[in-house]
């Protein structure tokens, strides 16, 4: 894994991009801290996975409903977690 300020990324981003095309991964920093990940791109790596039910979808079903004590938005919550307002 390398590491690149962002000066040295612009001065020299055809360089970096051919190394990450070959699989190489590069942290961008801005005075030294890390600001950016530039990976390869993977057309499959959508966080996605789907799994064949380890129990029929009846058993799963027998459980007690959760009660909660007071109302949640979870529009609200989702937007707190993706840091917008």
């Amino acid at each position: 894994m390398k590491r690149a300020k962002v000066s040295e990324l612009k001065a020299r981003l055809s360089a970096y991009l051919t190394e990450v095309r070959n699989g190489s991964t590069v942290i961008v920093c801005d005075r030294n801290t890390p600001i950016a990940q530039v990976i390869p791109f993977d057309d499959n790596a959508d966080d996605f996975e789907i799994r064949e039910a380890s129990r029929p979808i009846s058993e799963l079903l027998l459980g007690k409903p959760v009660s909660l004590r007071k109302k949640v938005s979870v529009d609200k919550i989702l937007k707190e977690t993706r840091g917008q307002q």
